[in-house]
């Protein structure tokens, strides 16, 4: 669904809303003593209780911070089950500015919000939220991962999400060009945060040519200057003569504007909702031959990484072993998509959707 018709549909129904994209809860939460706003979004519990990060934003507005949150707990059901994990979807946003506004007081609050569901959401970090404000928010609530490795935890995920990325990429690439090999290919990266970086590494170790665009001019400098990478403004990443483009900032970046610009022949990226729509844009790059790697698919590595943490014992070098199934679950979701004449996205939209039908039917049966 288009954001704008998602949004429509929100101010005539929030209910008719949440039956469309099959939500089951969704809490509002608000601290006046704190400044505390934030939504909590549980998609679907039918594989296991809702995991999936918080994220912090400077929302425009209180409609804009419930259609993302929607979307993103609506891609951590699909991530989740599509990668053979026992986990539903959630999500949770705080509104506000992320440097002015956390302190102690504030994310412990949160954490009171997040223990007052009992387990059915496990929170986790996100934009704007990192190892240090999961602890807090563990002060008031057990139901949180991403805690650093001194308390047991799996540290930052970040890593762990762009090696799944980067094999992602590679298996698109395969697909698309017939070998999985990345030296000499032109990518485009758009956003180099945590994962974004780490992503950038893995490419310049691979010896491709790589570009970077980010929002932050500072960021970009200094990773640039890190690997070694040329830089090159938002808006003409997308007109960039480039092999692969990899969306790793926010989402919808691939929208009735951009696709008639981009000049690749693969999408591979770490971002969540990297299609405005996932139907008509997902077709929409069938059309023009670009290899479109799902994003909640290839972005699944932190997911795994937080899933391992909460099962406890957690360990990296199990961890980084399933992020490597990533690279035979894109190649066979991009060919069970060709043979049935679906975008890859829509193919993997529903392999995740036969699986959670699957497991219910299966849970029902006892």
């Amino acid at each position: 669904m288009e954001i704008k018709e998602l949004e429509k549909v929100q101010e005539g129904s929030i209910f008719g809303t949440l039956t469309q994209l099959g939500h089951e809860q969704v809490v509002w939460c608000h601290d006046q003593a704190t400044g505390l706003k934030a939504i909590i979004a549980i998609h679907n519990t039918v594989l296991g209780p809702a995991l999936g990060g918080t994220r912090m934003w400077h929302y425009a507005s209180e409609q804009e911070a419930l259609t993302d949150v929607l979307r993103l707990s609506r891609g951590m059901t699909f991530k989740a089950a599509i990668s053979g994990i026992n986990l539903g979807g959630g999500k949770a946003v705080i509104m506000g500015d992320a440097k002015t506004m956390k302190t102690e007081a504030f994310l412990r609050r949160f954490g009171k919000f997040v223990n007052s569901l009992n387990g059915k959401y496990i929170t986790a970090e996100d934009v704007n939220m990192k190892t240090a404000d999961m602890e807090y928010i563990s002060m008031e609530t057990k139901h949180v991962t991403g805690l650093p490795e001194s308390m047991g935890g799996g540290g930052d995920p970040s890593p762990v999400t762009a090696y799944g990325v980067y094999l992602g990429m590679k298996a698109a690439v395969k697909k698309a060009f017939g070998s999985d090999s990345l030296a000499h290919k032109t990518i485009g990266v758009q956003g180099v945060g945590q994962v974004g970086m780490h992503l950038v590494e893995h490419l310049v170790k691979e010896n491709a040519n790589v570009f970077i665009t980010d929002i932050s001019e500072d960021r970009m400098k200094e990773v640039a200057a890190r690997y070694g990478v040329r830089t090159v403004g938002q808006e003409k990443i997308y007109d960039l003569d480039m092999d692969i483009y990899a969306p790793c900032a926010l989402g919808a970046s691939i929208n009735d504007e951009t696709i008639g610009r981009l000049k690749c022949q693969v999408i591979a990226g770490a971002a969540n909702n990297q299609l405005k729509d996932d139907v008509k844009h997902g077709y929409m790059l069938v059309d023009r031959s670009i290899t479109y790697a799902p994003d909640f698919l290839i972005n699944a590595g932190g997911l795994m990484n937080v899933y391992h943490e909460h099962l406890g014992n957690y360990n990296r070098k199990r961890v980084l072993e399933q992020a490597e199934n990533i690279y035979a679950t894109c190649l066979n979701t991009l060919s069970f998509a060709a043979q049935e004449k679906l975008s890859p996205q829509e193919a993997a939209m529903q392999l995740a959707e036969k699986r959670i039908q699957d497991i219910g039917r299966l849970r029902m049966s006892r």
